[in-house]
């Protein structure tokens, strides 16, 4: 990997750092609102709206320019949602305007991995991006979890500025004016990140064109026998590693008798085994069989069921390891064994069908588009699955059944991919477009 690859990963990881920490933060001020419990999962949906809404637009946003130029103007409205936060906007809102910048983030932060590296570079590119981005969740989320705790929260408000006063009085305040300096180290990172000199076509302004232009995208990567494959596995993915990210702190509150600080440590857990599984595959699947690591979706959807059934009074609340300060108790090893592993079959199949998805994206169009159609699929799972389970806790669903039910059904429609993908092969063989050069 040549060098701006390493400081598109380090802008990549403070961005990301911010984002989940701020999600912590968020739910914490929703909590100090006296929200009701089923506005909590709204946050998320909020966040990947302008995901959907702005998939025509932000696309050939990422294209006009060079890509480093629209990661850091699209850093700066993150920011600009941090301030909104911190002065009374409601944090539905303001985790709104994050997630403006975040969506036109993303185009430019995958499309720059095709301008920079050959397709065969692409898997191991994407594990490493996807690597640090999950260490970016688990130390993001703990961040956040540690930065609402009473004794560190309590720390940042004891102390004084001179002169300057902050209105900052609450622990979710407090996190967030230390998640605003996190924004502004990405933003000066994305100012070093160079102009690969990729250049397209002069992007339309109108509207109207903009949306024609992405519909005829959304078709033909949809009708791609490899596109339509990789880009089913991503949107089932995306949208399920959401959803997953609330019922882990809801399963913790009922089946482990967590706090939400506690939870959002475990969902760090979670990810661990995202992180090895995504670096595992860029280690040891080529982009030419990415498609063999489908039946890991199908592994991941059934042992998730299997969390339904553990509750932490199954074993003796007996510590029986400590790391640093943290004791490990026996009753919470299967939890995060369990965790871990879902984690780590996740990180294993998607990191494949990411690198593939970007690689036909960019042979059948440009990056920029590719990436915004990638993102509108993927945030329409993220808003239908988050809706139902918004509706499912307002209905006071009990849930273990909604964990059982958010396995089977991603089993089942990794299933079903597969199934679509043998039907392809059968019609004729479609492997030997992985690799081919942009048309």
């Amino acid at each position: 990997m040549n060098r701006s690859f390493y400081t598109i990963m380090a802008a990549q990881f403070f961005s990301s750092l911010a984002d989940n920490a701020l999600l912590i933060a968020a739910i914490a001020l929703l909590v100090q609102l006296n929200a009701p419990a089923w506005m909590t999962p709204l946050l998320k949906l909020f966040f990947v709206l302008s995901y959907v809404l702005l998939a025509a637009f932000v696309g050939a946003f990422a294209d006009s320019r060079p890509k480093g130029n629209v990661m850091f103007i699209t850093n700066t409205i993150k920011f600009v949602g941090c301030i909104a936060m911190l002065f009374g906007s409601h944090p539905l809102l303001s985790y709104a305007i994050v997630g403006l910048g975040a969506a036109a983030y993303s185009p430019a932060k995958y499309g720059i991995l095709t301008e920079l590296l050959p397709p065969e570079k692409l898997v191991a590119a994407n594990g490493w991006i996807e690597g640090l981005t999950v260490g970016s969740i688990i130390l993001g989320t703990v961040l956040g979890g540690v930065l609402i705790s009473s004794s560190v929260s309590q720390s940042l408000l004891s102390l004084d500025i001179p002169i300057l006063e902050t209105g900052v009085d609450t622990p979710a305040e407090s996190a967030v004016m230390i998640i605003m300096m996190i924004y502004v180290i990405a933003a000066l990172i994305n100012l070093k990140i160079p102009d690969t000199g990729a250049r397209y076509v002069s992007q339309k302004t109108n509207p109207i064109e903009l949306i024609k232009d992405f519909s005829i995208c959304f078709k033909t990567l949809w009708n791609d026998r490899l596109g339509q494959i990789s880009l089913a596995v991503t949107t089932l993915f995306w949208g399920a590693g959401a959803t997953l990210q609330f019922i882990v702190i809801k399963w913790a509150q009922v089946a482990l008798n967590m706090n939400l600080s506690q939870g959002a440590i475990l969902q760090a857990i979670s990810a661990v085994g995202v992180a090895g599984g995504a670096v595992w595959a860029a280690s040891r699947i080529p982009l030419r069989n990415s498609l063999n690591v489908l039946p890991c979706g199908v592994m991941m959807g059934l042992i998730v069921c299997i969390l339904a059934i553990y509750n932490s009074d199954m074993l003796p609340n007996t510590t029986i390891m400590m790391v640093g300060k943290f004791e490990i108790p026996l009753n919470l090893l299967p939890a995060y064994f369990l965790l871990i592993l879902v984690g780590w079959l996740a990180g294993y199949f998607v990191v494949p069908m990411n690198a593939l998805l970007q690689h036909r994206g960019h042979v059948l169009m440009s990056a920029g588009h590719s990436i915004a159609v990638q993102n509108f699929n993927e945030n329409i799972s993220v808003l239908s699955m988050l809706l139902v389970y918004s509706i499912l806790i307002w209905l006071d669903a009990p849930i273990q059944y909604v964990i059982i039910g958010f396995g089977i059904t991603v089993s089942t429609i990794m299933w079903l991919v597969i199934k679509r993908h043998a039907r392809n092969q059968a019609e004729y063989d479609s492997m030997h477009l992985i690799g081919e050069h942009k048309h």
